[in-house]
């Protein structure tokens, strides 16, 4: 099989292993057909007010001034006099879009949704706004027209500022806050000479929602603890003290107003959300008004040990926490709208100041709403699950579920309203564990499916290996063989029985893929297996317990990498083991030098997984040192070599003018962030340069010689400029560590090999890139060779989490993109952070092409290892995310297991972009160039 063909196939088969996670872990839960469920019982409230104030902690709206006094003293009234509080518990990804879902919809929007789009709907879901008569908006561009789109008819009406307002550098965010008051003050002003709308907005069931974004953007520019984002709290509280006493003058104190104070996720103290720390996951939720109980004073111990009562001084005033999804059906029962179909909400009864049987016919309600969606989801599974295969949920069967909706009635008629309560309560709980269980239940065939795929895979390619690219003693005939016929009759056999198996149970499409994907791959596995019989024939002429030991440090090097990514400190451990290699080959003895300079990086980049990833003030003066330290590196190579590779007048130019680049890009944060302290925006000149450099870091370097350490040097430059701009601090200095212990693996692998007495050894410095390679020169794996490849993946690892974590979303200061844009922008935001992970990965990629072109070793055949290596560690965290019970552990082993997959994928399409267009760009590129002596 040609290398291109290989790679191709093996970048498919490793897209449907990365895209199967979503397929088993991220699919919709909602369904569809249910009827919509509301309480008998007429309502307390006519009307409601849901005001979500974006970014706000639990902690800033509650907390007491050293003074004793409140920064918001209307809300802090409200608490201790007239309403319920609580904390409302957010559910990870704490981002808005899912946050808004919950409050509003009542259930929690699954990732890929979150990924398909930010403003739209790719899955149609029910909300109270939909259910409502009339639902009026005001605020974000970003949050109010996916609710305003999903709902039936045009009964939402939506107004929303440019979404340029949304700019981190502006003069002050809480504008936006204004904005959102002002017009909320206009629009009822409009309506007392506006007899049509005033008709409107005195009918019952209408909604009235303020999203407040201020807070969110200063804590994204300034941080949770400034004052900025402290006086725009101060400032929300003054609105909805204004907002509360307009509508009641306007509605003429008619006691039919519900408020709903809350906030859809909180920030942690270095400005930043997406993971599940308390500072993000602990939101503050007010609901005073019309059917809402005042505030009830305690004297014992209150059912929480989280010590927040003390600290926030409200030991004395009951608290009543909620899940963020149960918001939702409590605003339908306040209005008596029916509760949406897809909430998993469980009414907060606590909240309710109505009649016990108001409360009993509300949990009713909330029961058979929950009933209806698992009715539906067992009735979808049923059909499409062969009848002796369907397992169904023991705990309600549809006797049982008969049995508990007969009783709450019964209960509900002879006025034993706690019992029906409790009664209600145990059948939702019993509900939503079904929901989990006939949501997941393809996960344990899927998953089965995909891990026969990988074990097949990587036997393929482990088999390839031993096949094409060792020194193995081969049997005479087996190239002669055809492939075994009968194998392949079985195979299709195999295929065919699981296509009708599919086609019967009506599986979606996706599952055709995951189910017939492993046949093929093991057929090709089972093709190969002759090299097995080679292995055992060469067995006595091998170095068993050579190869054992290289087997057992590989087996113990995987497990440390695997726990990396749980413990970025093990990182600092395996470097440290990596320092000690000379030593402990015997290099040491014959190029010190290198080894010392091999011992001293090592040491200098383990520093790098000790320090924090999150919380950390800007430190602009690292970024200048940083950028220094390359003009300083930069300078040193080339003065050095001046006389053993003489650079040509026009690579002199170039090097010259991207070390210019350099200095300039080291500038440039340090005026942004001077610009932006000052409250002046981000200056354009700043913008042109970073877009500009970010845009030319790719194609800068091909105007470069393609000598081996030229090329490299024009990669390093054009890469750190653009990383420069991505920094705010220590972070900066990880690009020259990193390229400085690069260099030195290129020259001490060199050392290596001479080490192994290979006479073929190259000078690095008359290898070039554009040169025609001897095929006579390649020669076969040896057993070192998997210490390159193993050295190749730790270095990747180490450069993806040197100076972040990208399985948490919070890893990173929002601060770091300023320079390239200040206006909120989630997908921009989130591709410039990636590049910034991605840049020290492409050096080492280059190091890695280097290692191979030096050592005359087919790209092909170490790639091989690493990808058996890469999916061996995939291929653990799937096992990881199978014996996991809490979701959040779940999640943490599902983001490990997709960095693993992508860093695969990318590996690879970075290796068929190189196969396919080194000659013909080293072609283009001698014709228009001038020939280097």
């Amino acid at each position: 099989m040609k290398m291109i063909t290989f790679f191709l196939i093996g970048l498919t088969v490793h897209v449907v292993f990365f895209l199967s996670i979503f397929d088993i872990y991220f699919t919709s839960p909602l369904v569809h057909g249910m009827t919509p469920q509301s309480t008998p019982l007429a309502p307390p409230a006519s009307r409601l007010v849901l005001i979500v104030a974006d970014g706000l902690r639990a902690d800033s709206l509650f907390t007491l001034l050293p003074n004793s006094s409140s920064r918001t003293p209307f809300l802090r009234t409200v608490i201790e006099e007239t309403g319920t509080w609580g904390v409302s518990h957010t559910r990870v990804p704490t981002e808005s879009r899912p946050g808004h879902v919950a409050l509003i919809a009542g259930f929690y929007e699954d990732v890929s949704a979150v990924a398909k789009g930010w403003k739209e709907n790719p899955v149609e879901f029910d909300s109270v706004f939909n259910e409502s008569r009339s639902t009026w908006c005001w605020g974000s561009p970003d949050i109010l027209p996916m609710f305003a789109k999903g709902a039936t008819g045009d009964h939402v009406y939506t107004h929303t500022y440019p979404a340029e307002e949304e700019d981190f550098a502006s003069t002050d965010a809480s504008r936006l806050d204004t904005w959102v008051f002002t017009q909320v003050k206009s629009f009822f002003q409009a309506a007392k000479t506006n007899s049509t709308l005033k008709a409107t907005l005195l009918e019952d069931k209408n909604i009235f929602f303020l999203h407040l974004l201020g807070i969110d953007t200063n804590g994204h520019a300034h941080r949770p603890m400034s004052q900025e984002y402290l006086d725009n709290i101060a400032l929300v509280d003054t609105g909805v003290a204004e907002v509360v006493s307009l509508m009641e003058d306007f509605f003429g104190h008619d006691g039919r107003t519900a408020y709903v104070f809350t906030s859809d996720h909180g920030m942690t103290n270095w400005g930043s959300h997406g993971a599940g720390h308390p500072s993000e996951t602990l939101t503050p939720l007010v609901v005073w008004g019309a059917g809402v109980n005042r505030a009830q004073r305690v004297i014992e111990a209150q059912p929480y040990e989280d010590g927040y009562l003390k600290d926030w001084n409200l030991e004395h005033i009951r608290r009543a926490d909620v899940n963020q999804a149960d918001i939702a059906p409590l605003m339908a029962s306040l209005l008596g709208l029916p509760i949406p179909v897809n909430s998993v909400g469980v009414m907060p009864l606590l909240y309710l100041n109505n009649s016990d049987q108001f409360k009993a016919e509300s949990m009713y309600t909330n029961a058979i709403q929950v009933l209806e969606q698992f009715k539906m989801k067992m009735i979808q599974k049923k059909e499409t699950t062969l009848p002796f295969l369907f397992t169904p949920f023991q705990l309600l069967t549809e006797s049982k579920q008969a049995e508990f909706t007969h009783r709450a009635r019964i209960l509900i008629q002879l006025e034993k309203y706690n019992d029906a309560i409790t009664l209600c309560q145990s059948l939702i709980s019993l509900s939503l564990e079904g929901l989990v269980y006939y949501h997941t239940y393809d996960r344990f065939f899927l998953g089965c499916s995909v891990v026969l795929g990988f074990i097949g895979w990587t036997s393929y390619v482990i088999l390839v290996i031993l096949r094409t690219h060792a020194s193995l003693i081969r049997h005479p005939n087996l190239a002669k063989q055809n492939p075994n016929q009968n194998l392949a009759r079985f195979c299709v056999a195999v295929a065919l029985v699981i296509t009708l198996f599919l086609l019967i149970q009506r599986s979606p499409i996706t599952y055709y893929i995951y189910c017939l994907l492993p046949v093929p791959v093991w057929y090709s596995a089972l093709k190969e297996s002759g090299a097995l019989s080679d292995l055992i024939r060469s067995a006595p002429s091998l170095p068993l317990w050579k190869c054992l030991g290289y087997f057992v440090l590989v087996a113990f090097g995987i497990e440390l990498l695997v726990v990396s990514f749980f413990h970025r400190s093990v990182l600092t451990v395996g470097l440290a083991f990596l320092s000690l290699w000379p030593l402990l080959s015997g290099l040491f003895g014959k190029a010190k030098l290198r080894s010392l300079s091999w011992l001293l990086g090592c040491l200098c980049l383990a520093v790098f997984p000790l320090m924090p990833v999150v919380g950390r003030e800007p430190n602009l003066r690292l970024v200048a040192c940083a950028g220094l330290l390359t003009l300083f590196t930069s300078a040193c190579y080339l003065w050095s070599s001046r006389r053993r590779t003489p650079l040509h007048t026009s690579d002199r130019r170039q090097f010259f003018s991207q070390m210019i680049h350099v200095a300039v890009c080291l500038y440039v944060p340090s005026l942004t962030h001077s610009s932006l302290q000052q409250k002046q925006g981000l200056p354009l000149l700043n913008q042109i340069i970073s877009w500009s450099t970010l845009a030319s870091s790719i194609f800068v370097p091909l105007l470069s010689s393609t000598r081996l350490f030229h090329r490299l040097l024009s990669i390093f430059l054009s890469l750190t400029s653009t990383y420069l701009l991505l920094s705010t601090g220590s972070e900066a200095l990880f690009p020259p560590v990193l390229s400085w212990l690069m260099f030195v693996w290129i020259n001490i692998e060199q050392e290596a090999l001479l080490a192994q007495g290979d006479s073929r050894r190259q000078e690095l410095s008359t290898i070039d890139f554009s040169a025609n390679i001897d095929i006579t020169k390649i020669r076969q794996l040896k057993l070192d060779d998997i210490r390159r490849s193993y050295f190749f993946v730790f270095f990747i690892i180490t450069a993806f989490f040197g100076t972040g974590n990208i399985a948490s979303i919070n890893s990173f200061d929002p601060a770091s993109i300023y320079c390239f844009l200040t206006v909120f922008n989630p997908f921009i935001m989130g591709g410039l952070m990636m590049w910034k992970v991605i840049i020290p990965f492409i050096i080492v990629m280059c190091t890695f092409e280097t290692i191979q072109v030096a050592t005359q070793l087919s790209s092909r055949s170490l790639f091989l290892i690493v990808l058996v290596i890469s999916d061996v560690m995939a291929l653990h965290f799937f096992f990881l995310v199978q014996d996991y019970g809490s979701w959040l552990d779940i999640g943490t082993s599902i983001s490990h297991y997709v960095i693993v997959m992508s860093m695969t994928i990318f590996l690879m399409l970075l290796s068929v972009v190189t196969h396919v267009l080194t000659s013909k760009r080293l072609i283009l590129w001698n014709r228009s160039k001038m020939h280097f002596p």
